[in-house]
């Protein structure tokens, strides 16, 4: 599998930004789909946000429309998730995860098999 390491978490107040990092292993096909994770104590894990490395087309859950950008460098094999305007609500560890994709649709939580070790973000009111 490809190895993620995930980086740049922090401690931040409310309405601050942090950029995550999250660093592959290897070349990557242009098939790859990486996708950011985030999980709260006693909650489920969530979606926030996927790039195809193809084309670096984006979706991204409606909780962070507007606040959050991903992005990808090909040439660093590297993602990375730009948070601005960050509220409480978004304090999670904050996981990486990916995974080659041949559908035209996007890979739902279950699809992914490569998983980072994930990265603390805290933010306080």
């Amino acid at each position: 599998q490809v190895q993620l390491v995930e980086s740049g978490g922090g401690s931040v107040q409310a309405g601050g930004s942090l950029r995550l990092s999250c660093a592959a292993s290897g070349r990557t096909f242009g098939t790859y789909v990486m996708g950011w994770f985030r999980q709260a104590p006693g909650k489920e894990r969530e979606f926030v946000a996927a790039i195809r490395w193809s084309g670096g087309s984006t979706k991204y859950a409606d909780s962070v429309k507007g606040r959050f950008t991903i992005s990808r460098d090909n040439a660093k094999n590297t993602i990375y998730l730009q948070m601005n305007s960050l509220q409480p609500e978004d304090t999670a560890v904050y996981y990486c995860a990916g995974r080659i994709w041949y559908s035209s649709g996007w890979p739902i939580i279950n699809d992914y098999n490569d998983w980072g070790q994930g990265t603390q973000v805290t933010v306080s009111s």
